[in-house]
């Protein structure tokens, strides 16, 4: 048994070296042996590239309603950061502006006043309605994490709340 705890120590250690050796490369922007501040390169390995993918192109709404023109004049650009606790549910509102996001975490269940329903799962974009009336809620067992992005004007609001709007 010994051992095992001496060969598992080891292998913990080289990890920690191949992860140390890792994060020099992201560090310094070379390949994983190449020369970095003096050291000699081993073995010249291509560093990883950069990745993208396109999440969502549309002009839709989830709702599969038309986004509406740009506005006129000069934009706002908003970035907001909503976190839904679980079983949190939020206020029926309207945006008066185009706006998208991404899950991050969770799933989101979004639902408008005519009872349509889109669950967004995470790693999912939405695009939400404009000038409609719904509401959100996290029926999960975990925080919902949205990170969602606005097209305004100065002085307009993100979102129209609608407290007289009681049922859930």
């Amino acid at each position: 048994m010994n051992i095992i705890n001496q060969l598992l120590s080891k292998i913990n250690n080289m990890r920690k070296i191949l992860n140390m050796v890792l994060a020099a490369t992201v560090v310094c922007g070379t390949s994983v042996f190449t020369a970095c501040k003096g050291t000699h390169a081993l073995e010249n390995t291509p560093a990883p590239k950069v990745m993208s993918e396109e999440l969502i192109r549309t002009s839709q709404s989830w709702d599969g309603v038309e986004l509406p023109d740009y506005l006129q004049g000069r934009p706002e650009l908003v970035a907001v950061k909503y976190v839904f606790p679980a079983g949190q549910k939020l206020g029926w509102h309207h945006h008066p502006v185009m706006n998208y996001g991404v899950l991050v975490q969770g799933e989101l269940t979004i639902i408008g006043l005519d009872g349509k329903t889109k669950v967004v799962h995470e790693g999912e974009a939405v695009v939400e309605m404009v000038n409609t009336i719904h509401h959100g809620e996290n029926r999960g067992t975990k925080d919902c994490i949205l990170y969602m992005f606005y097209l305004a004007q100065k002085g307009q609001p993100l979102a129209v709340q609608h407290p007289e709007i009681t049922e859930q």
